[in-house]
């Protein structure tokens, strides 16, 4: 069985910090007033890519096999595992195809395709994008980089959990937003070998609730469907490595409507100025409900990503 470790995590900062900088983590005195403890943004938001997911991208493709390199990769994506793909194949001079749902954001698509990445669309939703993937990877002979069961993505975003004890050491709560997981097992693996009594929340959106379910029955469930503003959080199925880690180690899981996610969205430009995504919004919005079990504490909220369209962004704000 595949795992995350902390050495691989440690290791994978040299590979990251060739191409990005650390993202800032920062206190905002009146979000803290309004939640009633300390309240800090980790800012995955600023990374070039607008996520997270883009450290992941590089230390995957620092160590694929020259072979590999050149044959090309294939990826199936809502938009910012595509873009981290894209980016580090750009940087390693690898033709990436990206495989997105119908109907994908476009903001992300035209985003993915800038990088030079080659655009598939298919299938419903996330899952069925990922059976298309790997039928395409087989016909056309391309390496899958499979966005929930690649342990070197895992380790490159779990980067940004190293420097949030490094920005703040007495951190006590991190809450991080749960799509496919793997920031969450990032968060998880870093605190458990740094500081085993900080406790990772994990958010999830009631409309797409999978990896909530599967936590809360101590076995996967897969959803009929994943209709949520927020694509980022937008699965069915948990995949096998991270739900392996998350089923027994992350200390709680929180659901947030669909109203509570866009209110994030608001909240989050409110008070911090900063435009993000619903999925990356949907930590505020879990702080927001438990706030009155977190009280004077020292919390940390990743902000996963940036990558709102047009659309939505008007949406919300109407």
């Amino acid at each position: 069985m595949n795992s995350v470790t902390v050495h691989d995590i440690v290791a994978a900062r040299q590979v990251v910090y060739r191409y990005l900088n650390p993202t800032p983590l920062i206190r905002y005195p009146e979000l803290s007033e309004l939640l009633g403890f300390n309240a800090y943004i980790k800012h995955e938001n600023h990374q070039p890519t607008g996520s997270f997911k883009v450290r992941g991208g590089l230390n995957f493709m620092s160590r694929l096999p020259e072979p590999q390199k050149r044959g090309g990769v294939i990826t199936v994506t809502s938009g910012n595992n595509g873009q981290s793909i894209a980016y580090a194949a750009k940087q390693f001079g690898v033709h990436a195809t990206v495989v997105v749902p119908n109907g994908n954001n476009p903001e992300k698509n035209s985003a993915m395709s800038a990088l030079g990445a080659e655009l598939v669309e298919g299938g419903a939703d996330f899952d069925e994008a990922r059976e298309l993937c790997e039928k395409l990877c087989v016909k056309r002979q391309l390496y899958y980089v499979d966005p929930l069961n690649e342990p070197a993505l895992f380790h490159g975003v779990g980067t940004y959990s190293l420097e949030i004890f490094e920005q703040l050491s007495d951190v006590s709560t991190i809450i991080v937003p749960i799509g496919g997981g793997s920031g969450a097992c990032g968060a998880i693996t870093v605190a458990r070998a740094i500081n085993p009594d900080v406790k990772v929340i994990g958010v999830q959106a009631e409309n797409a609730p999978a990896v909530y379910l599967s936590w809360k029955a101590g076995k996967k469930i897969e959803t009929d469907s994943c209709q949520t503003v927020a694509d980022g959080l937008a699965t069915r199925v948990p995949s096998d490595f991270p739900f392996s880690i998350l089923k027994d180690e992350i200390n709680q899981i929180v659901l947030v409507s669909e109203e509570e996610i866009r209110d994030g969205i608001r909240t989050v430009l409110r008070y911090t100025h900063n435009l993000v995504e619903a999925a990356a919004a949907a930590a505020l919005a879990a702080a927001l409900k438990l706030k009155s079990g977190l009280a004077n504490e020292n919390v940390v909220m990743v902000m996963s990503g940036a990558n709102l369209d047009t659309e939505t962004l008007k949406s919300v704000l109407r």
